[in-house]
């Protein structure tokens, strides 16, 4: 199991759909949320994309040197970027972190936002255009440790020549990740991606997509890792953290949830729409009507787009909802929690001990020496006090 955290380059609060306990995103603050991410032993980040965030690419070039082994999961976006230039900035970033980036697939699925951005294909061709971008994309990159070049001529796209002269540390190319319901996205993730990535529905529906994905990629000869993407609120009992979460959209009136549920209508992504689902669209608001399945709260998705499920309890319920998911295949899970800074804290802290993680080098364990935690009265460690009681 491998752990990740996200870095919140859209904004960071206290409360959802407020201004009040929001916080200045700007390179002092990600470089903390990165840290901590790093010092604490989490895997990697996942840098959001769109017009709504900060550029991925910038943000996470940015943080190489105030991190030591974190990994960078960063969009790439067909129609946006070229693929042999998305090649060259991969291949480069790689090289400079020394083997720390991921690239993250992303077809995209606001056609308002994708308009914006030059791109006017419908969703069918989008997907047609992702599978010829992440062809060439690899082929570039797998060729250039042997110095080749590349040649293809697609539907979309068409490159001649196409060659990469400095190949990144990681071979044969940095891993590539995906997320994407559709029939046409889980097709693309069998044929080409590495971790095939979902928004954290309830098991029984996580586990239908795993299966799919799972037998189009052995029908194909290969096999696929898969992740999950989660906002988690966890505290030490269960009441406090549900008061948490009914406290994080306890800022949030109707006109905001109407107007964000419109805009999110307005999508042709299969992921928004099974998110909205989850809490109808905006009309369940109630603990017990937001709790689609135990311990999974769907009201981060009233006003957020994308991922807007979050785990909810004390660690150890927590823990093992993770490890239910864990369970139907899922060896990543990339995780959030507002504001991000201490949340990441917090759950490290409490639920890192429980799981089956691939360690890195984490939280102090025996091979430090104490005392940990803060002295008590200037005079006894917290340890010292435990041994007494």
């Amino acid at each position: 199991m491998q752990v990740f955290w996200f870095l919140p380059t859209h904004g960071d609060s206290r409360y959802l759909g407020s201004t009040e306990g929001a916080r200045p995103v700007d390179l002092a603050y990600l470089q903390q949320v990165a840290g901590a991410a790093d010092q604490l032993g989490y895997e990697g980040v996942l840098i959001p994309t769109g017009r709504s965030c900060e550029d991925p690419w910038v943000i996470a070039a940015s943080l190489i040197g105030a991190t030591r082994q974190l990994k960078f999961l960063v969009a790439v976006r067909p129609g946006l970027h070229q693929p042999s230039l998305a090649a060259r900035m991969a291949a480069t970033f790689d090289r400079l972190s020394g083997g720390r980036v991921l690239v993250n697939l992303v077809t995209g699925g606001d056609q308002a936002e994708l308009e914006g951005d030059g791109v006017f294909l419908d969703h069918a061709s989008r997907y047609e255009q992702s599978a010829e971008f992440i062809r060439i994309w690899r082929e570039v990159i797998a060729r250039s440790h042997e110095g080749q070049s590349f040649d293809y001529e697609g539907k979309h796209l068409r490159v001649k020549g196409a060659k990469l002269l400095y190949p990144p540390t990681q071979r044969p190319y940095p891993p590539v990740w995906f997320g994407g319901s559709s029939a046409a996205a889980h097709e693309l993730a069998a044929e080409q991606v590495d971790t095939y990535l979902t928004w954290g529905e309830p098991p029984g529906e996580v586990a239908k997509k795993v299966a799919d994905v799972r037998g189009r990629a052995l029908r194909k000869g290969r096999t696929v890792k898969f992740g999950i993407r989660l906002h988690v609120i966890v505290r030490e009992t269960e009441d406090a953290a549900w008061k948490a979460a009914e406290d994080l959209i306890s800022r949030v009136d109707d006109e905001t949830v109407i107007r964000a549920q419109a805009a999110f209508a307005r999508m042709d992504s299969e992921g928004q729409r099974r998110m909205a689902a989850l809490h109808a669209g905006g009309a369940r608001r109630t603990r017990a009507e937001l709790e689609i399945s135990p311990n999974l709260w769907a009201g981060v998705g009233l006003v957020r787009g994308g991922a807007g499920t979050a785990l909810v309890g004390d660690a150890k319920t927590v823990a093992a909802r993770i490890e239910e998911y864990a369970a139907l295949g899922l060896d990543n899970f990339i995780l959030s929690g507002y504001p991000h800074l201490e949340e990441s804290y917090r759950f490290a802290e409490l639920v890192f001990p429980l799981l089956p993680r691939k360690r890195r080098h984490g939280l102090p364990a025996g091979s430090l020496t104490g005392p940990f935690g803060e002295v008590v009265a200037n005079l006894d460690a917290p340890s010292r006090l435990l041994s007494q009681s």
